[in-house]
């Protein structure tokens, strides 16, 4: 695979709901890069990137269903290892 095929990324609409969605990927993720945009955010990462539904929980203080997440995506990239607890994106199969 090429260099460019190795980065997976999630695109989330900018809205107060996925505010503390980025905030807890960036933190469980510090190799991500963030990409703002009018109404929209782009996160992108080499390897994998990790969506962990614990640390959304910290950060909204309510339980967070994974499928919540699907309201405000609008894209994403990467091979998907969707669990109750996690959603990671990758180019590895697994």
């Amino acid at each position: 695979m090429s260099g460019e095929e190795s980065f997976v990324f999630l695109a989330l609409q900018a809205n107060d709901d996925t505010r503390p969605v980025i905030e807890a990927i960036l933190a469980d993720n510090p190799h991500a890069k963030l990409d703002e945009q009018p109404a929209m955010v782009r996160i992108h990462a080499k390897g994998s990137l990790r969506v962990r539904r614990a640390s959304i929980e910290e950060l909204v203080g309510r339980p967070f269903d994974l499928q919540e997440l699907h309201i405000n995506m609008i894209t994403l990239s990467g091979h998907i290892d969707e669990t109750d607890d996690a959603l990671t994106l990758s180019w590895e199969r697994r």
